[in-house]
């Protein structure tokens, strides 16, 4: 019997029962003039938006409000988000609904996998919500969604950017290891000590394991992690941030701006200079980072096809 699905929780009722909560009264920090959002809209964004629709697909572009749509859906580009666009989670940090979440439609991998062949990607990001009410936290998908997209494009490159699996991970793994992606990728999303503020419900350390023990598995599959800088981090912390990450032979690294969806989001402490991730940049590459993507406007999967073809 398929479960019906709580009302979508956004905004205010999204946070309503987190322990740190957002102050929407808290006045915003101006954004300074690098950062630069390109809101155009154009024929292909309306394409690519349609085709998405009429394949029942949602994109993390969309749910997460990424200040990169219009710029990538004008490429004709996306990253997939599977598993529908209900999360258990309720990060802050993230305009992407929460509540309960439908069962999983076993049409998707294959509708992924048409969508993938009728845009004529030669690389695809597939991510997901967090699945907490899956046994394997949505693992099982994510092969069967590799498996399809493969069958219709053999030179096809797939990366995938997953949860946490958190109380899952032997199966996880187990499942993940069925399909191989080209690269795995898992965000850290930020520094330890700002975890409970801006990633309840996870752990740092775990999600450095789940990098390792992929990594320990499958040596020859490039691992990825990402971060946000600006909300409350010292330079310290992130460069710690990074050296654990080489230590977990980590491979590539996405580090950028924060940037607050609404105003019961948490809220922006701090607008990164070019100059500061100039410098996270040569960091990373002296730690031995393969490819390092830090600026105010990297996301995880943005140009990550450009990125993957530099390791």
């Amino acid at each position: 019997m398929a479960m019906i699905p709580l009302k979508e929780l956004k905004g205010e009722s999204k946070m309503s029962r987190l322990r740190e909560k957002p102050d929407p009264t808290r006045e915003r920090l101006r954004k300074p003039d690098w950062i630069r959002i390109d809101s155009h809209s154009n024929a292909n964004v309306k394409k690519v938006k349609q085709q998405l629709r009429e394949l029942n697909l949602h994109t993390v572009c969309e749910e997460a409000s990424c200040p990169n749509l219009a710029e990538c859906f004008s490429h004709k580009t996306a990253t997939l988000m599977i598993m529908g666009a209900i999360c258990t989670r309720r990060c802050p940090f993230c305009d992407v609904a929460h509540g309960r979440p439908m069962q999983l439609d076993p049409d998707e991998p294959k509708n992924v996998a048409r969508n993938i062949a009728q845009l004529g990607l030669r690389y695809v990001v597939i991510t997901s919500v967090d699945r907490d009410d899956l046994k394997d936290g949505g693992a099982g998908h994510f092969a069967e969604c590799i498996k399809e997209a493969r069958a219709l494009n053999k030179e096809l490159k797939v990366e995938i950017l997953v949860p946490d699996f958190r109380g899952r991970m032997d199966i996880a793994l187990e499942k993940l290891s069925e399909q191989l992606p080209d690269v795995l990728n898992h965000n850290l999303e930020t520094v330890p000590s700002l975890y409970s503020k801006v990633r309840p419900g996870a752990d740092y350390f775990w999600s450095l394991n789940l990098l390792y023990r992929f990594k320990q598995l499958h040596p020859q599959v490039d691992t990825k992690s990402g971060i946000m800088v600006g909300l409350g981090e010292t330079q310290e912390e992130v460069v710690k941030v990074m050296q654990d990450l080489r230590a977990n032979n980590v491979d590539m690294i996405t580090i950028g701006q924060y940037l607050q969806p609404s105003k019961h989001h948490l809220a922006v402490e701090r607008y990164v200079t070019p100059e500061e991730f100039k410098e996270y940049e040569q960091i990373g590459y002296q730690l031995g980072f393969k490819n390092v993507a830090s600026g105010p406007m990297v996301r995880s999967s943005y140009h990550a096809d450009l990125q993957a073809q530099t390791v």
